[in-house]
């Protein structure tokens, strides 16, 4: 799957991978480990998620 939105590519994901921005390349990819998977509504509320969130944001920071 490719998104844009981040809550959704963790909520929905076993693994991230963030790519830059033209030439494409792998810039990071992330296993997500939530406690417990269950629906990508019940994967937000994971104490794990925030982390993950941020984790993303700094890495597509640097192109914004």
């Amino acid at each position: 799957m490719v998104t844009h939105d981040i809550a959704e590519a963790i909520s929905m994901s076993d693994k991230i991978i963030v790519i830059t921005s033209r030439p494409g390349k792998v810039k990071k990819i992330i296993d997500v480990k939530l406690e417990k998977k269950g629906t990508p509504t019940e994967n937000r509320k994971d104490k794990n998620f925030v982390k993950y969130y941020d984790m993303i944001w700094k890495e597509l920071d640097h192109h914004v």
